[in-house]
């Protein structure tokens, strides 16, 4: 279910609402804070961010800086690490699963901006669940697009391009990404 207040997962709304604007603020000063905090002050997660986002279980650990479009939205399950320079546009649920790892840099988003010029223009945009399962690892600079699923184990390698759902187990690369040849499945992800 969407945390934001008027946003229907898949449904066109604007997203220039004054609740939506302060939502965002409270965002970025939790990041904010997060990011210029001394690194042994702050531990795993600045308080700011913590108390912010929709769950975040045991034994996580966000590198700074770190952005996230709301927070609210963004799950985090057991033992999860975010390293530094990630963004979540969490305009929908963003779940992310026990010991996943993100790289430097990777990007999350759940925001579909309209197609058209009038739309973009009156601020509309569609919120796409995204969910990343447990023990995937995703290299850096990364990008996972609105409403793409990456299943158990999976391996994203750096710089890929995610547009669609990714299954357990698989190794994607490239720009759209797609699935490794068999003998590159065998040993690293850097194809």
């Amino acid at each position: 279910m969407n945390a934001l207040p008027g946003v229907e997962d898949g449904v066109w709304y604007s997203c220039m609402t004054e609740d939506l604007d302060a939502l965002r603020h409270a965002a970025r000063l939790a990041c904010h804070e997060h990011a210029t905090m001394d690194p042994g002050a702050r531990g795993a997660c600045g308080p700011g961010l913590r108390a912010l986002l929709g769950g975040i279980g045991d034994g996580c650990f966000l590198e700074a800086p770190f952005h996230a479009a709301y927070g609210v939205n963004l799950h985090l399950a057991d033992g999860v690490y975010i390293n530094a320079f990630c963004t979540v546009l969490d305009t929908a649920r963003v779940e992310i699963g026990a010991r996943s790892m993100l790289g430097p840099g990777v990007h999350i988003y759940c925001a579909d901006h309209h197609h058209d010029i009038s739309g973009r223009r009156e601020g509309l945009e569609r919120a796409l669940p995204v969910r990343i399962g447990a023990e995937v690892w995703i290299g850096g600079k990364a990008t996972i697009l609105p409403g793409v699923t990456v299943g158990d184990g999976a391996i994203v390698a750096a710089g890929a391009v995610v547009t669609r759902d990714v299954p357990p187990g698989a190794k994607v690369a490239g720009v759209p990404a797609r699935a490794l040849p068999a003998a590159h499945a065998q040993g690293d992800a850097r194809a």
